[in-house]
């Protein structure tokens, strides 16, 4: 196995075995629609502050890993899984996360002609949007201190010209966001 980038130990098979990985990221699975980011509070919440399984910046480098990649921002149950169980957790936690949504969607892909146009899914599908929107702030606001830490004013100060660089590079110039995070790791690089 590659060595890891972090100084925390990988958690043993005993710990963290392939049911626990798969029937975890199965539970996300099964709520997984609205799009990747959605998966962020969800995920934060569940990898950081109920199992312990990743800390906030590598949560962060995770998320971080996910917008490089062509696949969703879900490529951080991949993350996760291989930072707990090596490669075979990757596995296992990916193929948890996305078989539920796959199975769910080819079970409604045939109704939904049928179901799409009474009130009841129209008003369904109305409050997701707005739900979606409130859980991806709701994790912005509670990541916001570890990427913007008042204590440190340089890092404060550096994150926020990143920030605006970042604004710049992919909100304006429409440049592709890889960019960007080469930028961050650079400065990051730089400054240890």
């Amino acid at each position: 196995m590659p060595a890891l980038p972090y100084n925390l130990p990988l958690a043993t098979a005993t710990t963290v075995n392939w049911l626990t990985l798969g029937l975890t990221f199965s539970k996300v699975g099964v709520v997984f629609f609205g799009g990747g980011f959605v998966l962020i509070p969800v995920l934060k919440q569940l990898l950081i502050d109920q199992l312990h399984w990743l800390t906030v910046p590598e949560f962060l480098d995770g998320v971080a890993i996910s917008q490089l990649t062509p696949g969703p921002i879900a490529v951080i149950a991949t993350f996760a899984g291989f930072r707990v169980g090596g490669w075979s957790g990757a596995m296992v936690a990916t193929l948890g996360l996305f078989l539920p949504a796959t199975v769910l969607m080819l079970l409604l892909s045939h109704s939904y002609q049928r179901f799409r146009h009474l009130q009841p899914v129209k008003h369904f599908l109305a409050g997701v949007n707005p739900a979606v929107v409130g859980m991806v702030v709701s994790a912005a606001v509670h990541l916001a201190p570890s990427v913007f830490p008042m204590s440190q004013p340089l890092r404060l100060g550096v994150n926020m010209v990143l920030l605006g660089l970042t604004w710049l590079v992919v909100g304006r110039f429409k440049k592709h966001p890889a960019l960007a995070l080469g930028m961050g790791a650079a400065v990051g690089a730089l400054l240890g």
